[in-house]
């Protein structure tokens, strides 16, 4: 068996010699441009009241976590359904992630933050979103005082859509037979969407982690019909890529899944385009102490970025992390992970607009 890389139960890093060949990759996903605000989606939060030009509407349910291709077979139901009924369509999702409310001290394994949730729905078309605030009280909801308390009367919903292995209420008592009966007697109607798969088997948030952590963002880019982004506000570092030659933005990776360790060709939304560059995520083997982080340089760009939030897309996996023998051999290596991941990236092609 080859060496194992860095996954939520391997923090090993690799020693490995100054000169190496980077992996050999097929054409990398292009990320998509960054949505704008989307102001014609409503965002319905905190318990706020549903407008009532958005009561009536059909409702895709779920948490949405990635917003992968099966999530958008969920919510592209709904939106279809609703158009031609000509009524709205809206999402219901939740925050926090109920699997962190139930299992507080899991590791961290979002794929979108929800503002990048809403921003992904924004862009798909979706009239409303309303995002229930996921808390003790609220997961102690019987199945049927869900669908009557937030669906019925909060929401005022005509049809709700889900995937078949939508669970609700307490205990996740209710399931979609439970949702149609239940929902009946309210009036609302449900429909259940079949899970989407592939050659690799269903389409999923569990599955597109596996693919991540596997240092596979690419395959993990195709079921999310885009790349995987991490959006993080740039901090101050040691600032030891700046003394090297190669300036890096440092950014948290907060509540996100911990992908493969490693190095990867990226591209960053900085100053309204996607901009080309190399990143090291990880716990940079060559400094201590140990942080973990997400450092990016980005190539042929000059400015400041502290304070600011960024989009990073990972768009390949170049390497693991090495521990090198000294500063001018890291120097090297970064060097030529530059080059690495400009051809890389130099057969993607570039996105428009923003």
């Amino acid at each position: 068996m080859g060496p194992r890389f860095r996954g939520d139960d391997d923090k090993r890093v690799r020693t490995a010699p100054e000169e190496s060949a980077h992996r050999s990759r097929a054409p990398p996903v292009t990320p998509p441009p960054r949505p704008a605000t989307h102001p014609a989606m409503e965002r319905i939060t905190d318990g706020g009241a549903v407008p009532a030009r958005y009561r009536g509407g059909v409702v895709a349910l779920g948490n949405f976590d990635g917003f992968h291709r099966g999530h958008q077979a969920v919510v592209g139901a709904a939106m279809r359904r609703a158009r031609r009924e000509g009524r709205p369509a809206l999402v219901a999702t939740f925050d926090p992630h109920p699997a962190r409310v139930f299992r507080p001290d899991a590791p961290p394994f979002a794929l979108t933050t929800p503002a990048q949730k809403l921003d992904l729905l924004a862009a798909f078309g979706v009239d409303a979103t309303v995002v229930f605030r996921f808390d003790a009280a609220f997961a102690a909801y019987s199945a049927a005082s869900f669908v009557a308390d937030q669906l019925d009367a909060q929401i005022g919903a005509c049809a709700v859509v889900s995937g078949a292995d939508f669970t609700f209420g307490a205990r996740r008592s209710g399931d979609t037979a439970a949702l149609a009966r239940i929902g009946a007697a309210h009036g609302i109607g449900a429909e259940v969407v079949a899970a989407v798969g592939d050659g690799g088997g269903i389409v999923s948030s569990s599955r597109i982690r596996d693919l991540l952590r596997a240092a596979e963002p690419e395959a993990a880019a195709d079921l999310l019909t885009r790349p995987f982004i991490i959006r993080g506000r740039v901090e101050h570092g040691a600032k030891l890529g700046r003394t090297l030659g190669f300036p890096t933005a440092n950014v948290a990776l907060g509540d996100y899944l911990r992908p493969a360790y490693g190095v990867y060709a990226v591209r960053a939304w900085v100053d309204g385009a996607w901009r080309d560059g190399v990143a090291n995520l990880g716990i940079r083997p060559m400094i201590e102490p140990a942080q973990e982080l997400l450092e990016v340089h980005l190539f042929d760009w000059a400015g400041d970025l502290y304070g600011r939030e960024v989009d990073v897309a990972l768009v390949a996996f170049l390497r693991p992390e090495w521990k090198l023998d000294g500063m001018d051999a890291l120097k090297r290596q970064i060097a030529r992970d530059g080059e690495a991941a400009r051809t890389v990236l130099a057969i993607a092609p570039r996105p428009s607009g923003g």
